[in-house]
């Protein structure tokens, strides 16, 4: 039997703080076990927590590291990068955005030390090459899943609009809650589906600005995140940075067209057709004008909605389970053992 050690933010199945990185680790550690591989699970939060952790995992163990507690950490894991065999999943990397030159070197030091690193998205992969100069060979992209669900059936107006994120900065709500005011003519509502938490300041102050059409409704999941996708017409996700965007092919998953940014790994997630058909719309971020003139069109054009419809339902045939994301991950593991 296969065995890997798997090293996690602490709380990832808390239900108060949903993430896509949290639930890709989630479904990742369940579908390894479900195909026979022994999963052992560490939860840590800190860098001594970390320490603890690592120290006690047996020589030549393969340790699957969550990028999220590791690439900052590199006091801790490159002494350990020779005797383990450590395998660094990037959901984000540090170097998205403007960073101060350590908080670079110290994610550096920990991808290099790695045996393999494997990314959620082509364009985080490409990125960390840019960043980094890390070899081909070493890199792996592991795209998140998505569950079978059924399809949203959707209104003739196309008015119920849904966002799915965590109510921060980089998910763009306050662009969302600009556009949304530019076209107040027109006959919609939206929900919006995330933590309010993470940036509690920001979403007092976003809540503070809408008014009755726009709802946040805290963070949601099961049954509760199914109704509201079940309840939408589109999802919108004015993110200013995503690594891939794991909400977007939970929405196609529904046959839900997509109004979202053009950053990160987005354009992948999003796809095309069997035809070629995007079954979305792609604005640049942080542009309240652009998202407004989108907006104004889905909900004004009727072929328009029918079509990216017609395109999200062909598009939901191809996407792929988490089995397949499971399976890139341990080819992976059993390479780095190797």
């Amino acid at each position: 039997m296969s065995e890997v050690h798997v090293v996690v933010p602490e709380g990832i199945d808390d239900p108060a703080r949903p993430s896509g990185g949290n639930r890709y680790d989630r479904r990742v550690c369940d579908e390894l076990t479900a195909a026979g591989w022994a999963v052992h699970e560490h939860g840590v939060a800190g860098r001594a927590a970390l320490a603890q952790t690592v120290e006690r995992l047996p020589d030549d163990a393969a340790v699957l590291l969550d990028g999220l507690v590791a690439t900052g950490e590199p006091e801790t894991l490159v002494p350990h990068a020779a005797r383990l065999r450590e395998v660094v999943l990037v959901h984000m990397p540090l170097g998205h955005r403007p960073a101060d030159a350590d908080a670079r070197a110290r994610e550096q030091a920990v991808l290099r030390a790695a045996d393999a690193v494997v990314t959620t998205s082509a364009w985080t992969r490409r990125r960390l090459a840019e960043l980094y100069g890390l070899g081909g060979e070493r890199m792996h992209v592991a795209p998140p899943g998505v569950d079978a669900a059924d399809v949203a059936p959707g209104s003739p107006s196309g008015g119920a609009l849904l966002c799915v994120a965590a109510v921060t900065r980089d998910k763009g709500h306050d662009v969302l809650l600009e556009a949304l005011s530019a076209i107040g003519d027109l006959p919609w509502q939206c929900v919006c589906v995330g933590s309010l938490e993470r940036d509690r300041a920001y979403a007092d102050a976003l809540r503070a600005r809408h008014d009755g059409r726009v709802r946040f409704r805290g963070a949601r999941t099961g049954p509760a995140l199914e109704d509201a996708y079940a309840q939408a017409d589109l999802l919108v996700l004015p993110s200013r940075a995503e690594a891939y965007g794991m909400v977007v092919t939970e929405a196609l998953a529904r046959g839900l067209p997509v109004l979202a940014t053009d950053v990160g790994g987005v354009h992948e997630a999003l796809g095309a057709a069997p035809d070629g058909t995007r079954p979305g719309l792609l604005v640049a971020p942080g542009d309240a004008r652009a998202l407004a003139a989108a907006l104004r069109a889905w909900l004004t054009e009727a072929d328009l909605r029918a079509r990216l419809r017609q395109a999200a339902r062909e598009r939901r045939a191809a996407l792929r389970g988490w089995p397949a994301t499971a399976a890139v991950i341990a080819r992976v593991l059993e390479g780095a053992a190797r």
